[in-house]
């Protein structure tokens, strides 16, 4: 026969056995049920940007495939994406907290200015979206109309011309400032908010160039009021079927302007592949593809979680590389 101790031992062990039982079994329904309330999805930028038009296109289906809960889009625009990755680093991993990513607060900033997050173990990847063609635009009252011209011209007159971007670190400013790295140009940078913004500054004058999406643009290139010298990837426009490549003219010379969903670091594996299921199925609704890929010129991408934590580490690796060899610095 087991001794008293025995049993009290076998009793305390059975104890915290359903205990820990008990609190999966919690968890694991809290996740099947995610979500619950109201889900945010923190962006960069402000109202009227292409990254705010992609969050709000996709959060128009999201509430199809969860039982209703909606996507709420939060702008936090500021500091080049920090402002809004660093508040969304120091949420709970619950998942109601979601943060858009982008290559400038999630690849590069770091190597840029001193964060409060590191970019490498702040969020857990979820789901990579899409990608987003994007121009370099020049005011139409230059009279430049090749890339080639432009930059010759620029590199005959340093700190002559400037460019939009949306701050430091952010796409906008990164590219540029490779492109002017690559080419032996100096512009210099002025910081706006969105992508609204920098087509409004080029439409006034205040601005020469910037490198903005082509959803953004599309409407005053087409009525000739900004000028689009060159598209930032390899593959050609659909929308601009005209407009070669930067490649062309600065070989090798090959971006994307890439989105996904991140949550704060420490998010469940479960809860991880919950949110991801979703996302991809709101990226294959007919209406959010026609948005994005219509609306946006949007390559959309989908994916698993493993997939877009690789991507994302291949550009951690890439930019702070090329932002070192090519001396970009703060401004």
């Amino acid at each position: 026969m087991a001794s008293n101790q025995q049993l009290s031992t076998q009793c305390l062990i059975f104890s915290i056995a359903l205990v820990l039982f008990t609190l999966s079994s919690v968890a694991f329904n809290a996740i099947a049920q995610w979500p619950e309330r109201p889900v945010r999805l923190v962006v960069t930028v402000g109202p009227g940007g292409a990254a705010d038009a992609l969050a709000r296109n996709i959060s128009n289906g999201f509430n199809q495939f969860n039982g209703g809960q909606p996507l709420i889009v939060e702008n936090r625009p500021g500091a080049g994406g920090t402002i809004a990755a660093t508040a969304v680093a120091r949420e709970k991993p619950d998942g109601y907290t979601l943060f858009l990513a982008e290559v400038g607060p999630n690849a590069v900033s770091h190597t840029l200015t001193k964060l409060s997050y590191d970019p490498h173990t702040a969020f857990s990847p979820i789901i990579h979206v899409a990608n987003l063609p994007a121009v370099i635009l020049i005011r139409a009252n230059l009279p430049y109309t090749t890339l080639g011209e432009f930059l010759s011209a620029a590199k005959q007159q340093p700190g002559k011309f400037n460019y939009a971007s949306a701050g430091l670190g952010n796409w906008t400013h990164l590219y540029m400032a490779y492109l002017n790295s690559r080419a032996g140009t100096d512009q210099v940078n002025i910081v706006y908010k969105s992508g609204a913004e920098m087509l409004t500054a080029l439409l006034r004058g205040d601005a020469d160039t910037a490198i903005i999406t082509v959803s953004t643009a599309l409407g005053q290139i087409r009525e000739g009021r900004i000028r689009s010298l060159a598209g930032i990837g390899t593959r050609p426009m659909r929308q601009l079927p005209d407009v070669p490549p930067v490649s062309q003219t600065l070989p090798g010379f090959d971006v994307s302007v890439w989105h996904g969903v991140v949550g704060p670091a420490g998010m469940d594996q479960t809860l991880i592949g919950r949110i991801n299921s979703i996302f991809n199925q709101v990226l294959t609704s007919p209406s959010v593809r026609t948005s994005l890929t219509e609306n946006q010129a949007a390559e959309i991408v989908g994916g698993t979680p493993q997939q877009f934590d690789a991507f994302i580490r291949s550009e951690l690796k890439r930019w702070p590389e090329v932002v070192k060899a090519t001396g970009i610095r703060p401004e």
